[in-house]
């Protein structure tokens, strides 16, 4: 059995299936090539591997072309994933399967039946609950791994997904976090709560261009929390150094700001902070493993209330001003018990199984697939 596993578009996804094929590797009969597009990414799935103690990890660069190699130095205008994809789909036609960790991946192999070319396989990153533009894509997986059955029911209400083609084991991240994450309370010069602010970058629903601003002037006046500004990885990834660097230099005794380091992709701030603070980023759900208070950041003015691609906001009180927020963050804790059950149950339905060997399950049922052509639920 011949496994491919493509890690194609941010290196942050690694963290989300690179513990499936270092699972894989283990298992008799199985051979497994992990293939990379962007030059960065090898140093993560190198660390990963580490971890999982699987070194030495032969990895494959993925062949970039002129055209590629020219819109990815550019940086704004992506990764240029579709040609990197169809420049390398000749030599990726010779596996049983080809994992990806984004549906981008749907392009290789044409619409070619699945007996006449590999087998598409889609390990979903993240667990939230937003819909997203390119969902369709998803139909033209032959298996789809969510983390929990709350998503894998989701894609087969929407017949995204078809019974027999998806299933939930669990969240591999956590295998991998639970190896890496580090302790960031040394960071701060006093040893306080910590909040953490993990705003995304979708357009129209972020909330760090209204509150970013107040936030930080919020915390330079008060002396009850640390607080730690990571945002969603993407938000600076396609930015300058330069602008890395001026914000990084705004962190203080009491304020950390990390643009993108490993510790904003490791879990080592979901694990350490004591209050969540964020808008539509699925690491809610990451934090939430661990049960804590949560604030969501409404800077839309979006009716969320009956909305379900906003059900993590039922989680946690809702702030639509700026004004408002330390407040609430202030009144978090005592108020965690109204949210708390809700949190366990929605969190169990999102995540899974959260005990270890979330990437073994997973890699059982790519070879339950490969070999039977069909998986339970």
């Amino acid at each position: 059995m011949r496994i491919a596993f493509l890690f194609f578009a941010e290196a942050y996804q690694t963290y989300h299936g690179a513990s499936v094929a270092f699972e894989l590797m283990r298992r008799p009969g199985v051979t497994v090539d992990i293939f990379y597009n962007m030059p960065d990414t090898a140093r993560h799935l190198e660390r990963l591997a580490r971890a999982h103690d699987v070194t030495p990890c032969d990895l494959i660069p993925l062949h970039r072309g002129r055209w590629a190699r020219f819109v990815q130095k550019l940086r704004i205008f992506g990764l240029a994933k579709a040609q990197v994809l169809r420049g390398n789909e000749k030599r990726l036609e010779s596996y049983d399967a080809v994992v990806a960790m984004e549906d981008g991946a749907e392009i290789l192999f044409g619409d070619r039946a699945e007996g006449d070319r590999p087998a598409r396989i889609l390990i979903v990153h993240g667990a939230g609950d937003r819909m997203v533009p390119s969902m369709p894509r998803r139909r033209r997986f032959d298996l789809l791994l969510c983390q929990g059955p709350k998503m894998a029911h989701r894609f087969l209400d929407m017949g995204v997904a078809r019974a027999g083609h998806v299933a939930a084991p669990g969240y591999p991240k956590f295998d991998s976090s639970r190896l890496l994450s580090g302790d960031v309370r040394s960071l701060f010069q006093e040893q306080r709560p910590i909040i953490l602010y993990n705003p995304h970058k979708v357009p129209r629903l972020g909330s760090w261009p209204r509150f970013i601003e107040p936030m930080l002037m919020a915390f330079a006046r008060q002396d009850q929390f640390n607080l730690i500004v990571a945002p969603h990885v993407k938000m600076f990834l396609r930015r300058s150094e330069r602008l890395r660097r001026r914000w990084r230099a705004r962190s203080s005794g009491d304020i950390l700001i990390d643009p993108g380091s490993d510790r904003s992709v490791d879990n080592s701030y979901t694990d350490a902070a004591d209050i969540y603070v964020g808008d539509v980023s699925s690491q809610v759900y990451e934090f939430l493993a661990r049960p804590r208070p949560c604030v969501f950041l409404n800077a839309a003015g979006i009716d969320w209330r009956d909305d379900r691609h906003f059900l993590f906001w039922h989680l946690g009180d809702v702030v639509d001003d700026p004004a408002d927020l330390m407040a609430a963050i202030r009144a978090a804790p005592s108020r965690h018990h109204l949210y708390i059950d809700r949190q366990r149950e929605l969190a169990a339905q999102s995540l899974g199984d959260t005990t270890p060997g979330a990437a073994a399950r997973a890699a059982s049922l790519i070879l339950d697939y490969l070999v039977k052509g069909r998986v339970p639920l």
